[in-house]
């Protein structure tokens, strides 16, 4: 997110028009998180669009906090930047106003996958096809970065219009060297798209945002949450304990979303299958049964309670259901 302002929940310090860091007008907000907001801004300086990440505390927040919320942002910008990918957001730069940080992106245009499912309901199969090889290679690129994105769903892809999609939001993105994902005690996500091994506190791998690729395929061509329950803990229960909800449309996506959506990442689809059985997809032909080779799957991190082993996790949920931070958008913008 972006500089730290302070809002009592409904108004915001810097009204449109506001001028930051001598150089980006604030014109209006394109969309708000439980964290911050996101404006559309004019960068007077090289007369071209672009959107500006402002986050906002509440009036309690304390120093460490504070500080903390800065570490998080440039962290995000850094991370964002290392991926040189059209499937990815662009980051222009890092301003600082008053004290305050502020991520300067391209401005997309377009709407979000979230919002077409809402406005239009669920997506034709052809369209999900070349959307699921659109998000593949931007996942590439990003591994290839050495990042895990850890947030892939429909409010986080921008269908841009043509043939672009972008994957937004690296907010909570971690590298190899950011160890186990309860490093903080807390499991940060949006449940209806973490993966299993995400909910068990797992090291952070490819294969995670794989899974939540599948969760977000599921969601485009059937146009509602394989795992979603109504309630955050019943949801990670059925994620990691359940299979997803039976597929009515996705007729030859179904066995590629199937194997996404395995439980075991050793035994989820790779990139490299997921392409290929698309690519056949979108030729006209049947994916047939794809077979899916098992990985070698690296060792459980050990944290306080020992090493987390594969497969049912009432103890984690019931820490999850007290800690966890979840996050909304309520707005038809991939940015948060």
């Amino acid at each position: 997110m972006a500089g730290c302002t302070v809002s009592d929940g409904n108004s915001l310090t810097e009204p449109a028009g506001w001028v930051v860091a001598g150089r980006y007008r604030l014109r209006r907000i394109l969309g708000r998180g439980g964290m911050g907001v996101v404006w559309l801004a004019e960068d007077e300086a090289l007369h071209r669009p672009v959107a500006i990440k402002q986050l906002v505390l509440s009036g309690s927040a304390t120093d460490e906090e504070r500080l903390a919320a800065r570490a998080r942002l440039h962290r995000e910008a850094r991370l964002a930047a290392r991926v040189d990918h059209s499937g990815t957001v662009r980051v222009y730069d890092i301003a600082e106003d008053t004290g305050d940080l502020w991520i300067v992106m391209e401005a997309l245009p377009g709407r979000t996958l979230e919002a077409a499912l809402r406005d239009q309901g669920a997506l034709p199969v052809g369209q999900v096809t070349s959307l699921g090889l659109c998000l593949l290679d931007a996942l590439e690129a990003t591994h290839r970065a050495g990042i895990v994105h850890r947030d892939v769903k429909p409010s986080n892809v921008q269908l841009c219009g043509g043939l672009r999609v972008v994957l937004t939001d690296f907010g909570i993105a971690s590298t190899a060297e950011d160890g186990s994902g309860t490093s903080t005690g807390r499991i940060v996500g949006s449940p209806a798209y973490m993966s299993p091994e995400q909910v068990h506190g797992g090291e952070f791998e490819p294969a995670s945002d794989l899974f939540s690729l599948g969760a977000t395929l599921y969601a485009a061509v059937e146009g509602r949450s394989p795992f979603g329950k109504g309630c955050p803990v019943a949801t990670l229960t059925a994620v990691v304990d359940d299979p997803p909800a039976p597929l009515l449309r996705a007729g030859p996506l179904g066995p590629v979303i199937e194997g996404l959506l395995a439980k075991d990442p050793a035994r989820r689809l790779g990139p490299d299958q997921a392409r290929g059985a698309l690519r056949a997809i979108r030729r006209g032909e049947s994916p047939g049964r794809i077979q899916v080779r098992p990985r070698a799957r690296r060792p459980r991190s050990q944290g306080a309670g020992g090493t987390r082993p594969f497969g049912r996790i009432r103890p984690a949920l019931r820490l999850v259901g007290n800690t966890a931070r979840y996050r909304t958008v309520t707005a038809s913008t991939g940015y948060r």
